[in-house]
């Protein structure tokens, strides 16, 4: 795997981690947080969403789902 790849999978990991332990979060949280932009917290969330991981019940403000997971190291 690519070293690109490896850290934006490990980034993904790190945003739902800090979504499940915080419960709902707005996307401006999760930029400050991170330290980075709100287009790459947009796309990660966007990879989150489309696997069913978090949900966005109003614009900007994200939860994660009941999706049972298993997260590896």
């Amino acid at each position: 795997m690519k070293p690109s790849t490896n850290r934006m999978l490990t980034r993904i990991k790190s945003v739902y981690m800090y979504i499940r332990e915080n419960g709902t979060v707005t996307t401006q949280d999760l930029v400050e947080e991170f330290g980075i932009t709100p287009r790459t917290i947009q796309r990660d969330l966007n990879v989150l969403e489309y696997n069913d991981l978090v949900v966005s019940p109003s614009r900007g403000h994200w939860q994660t789902t009941s999706k049972k997971i298993r997260l590896s190291s």
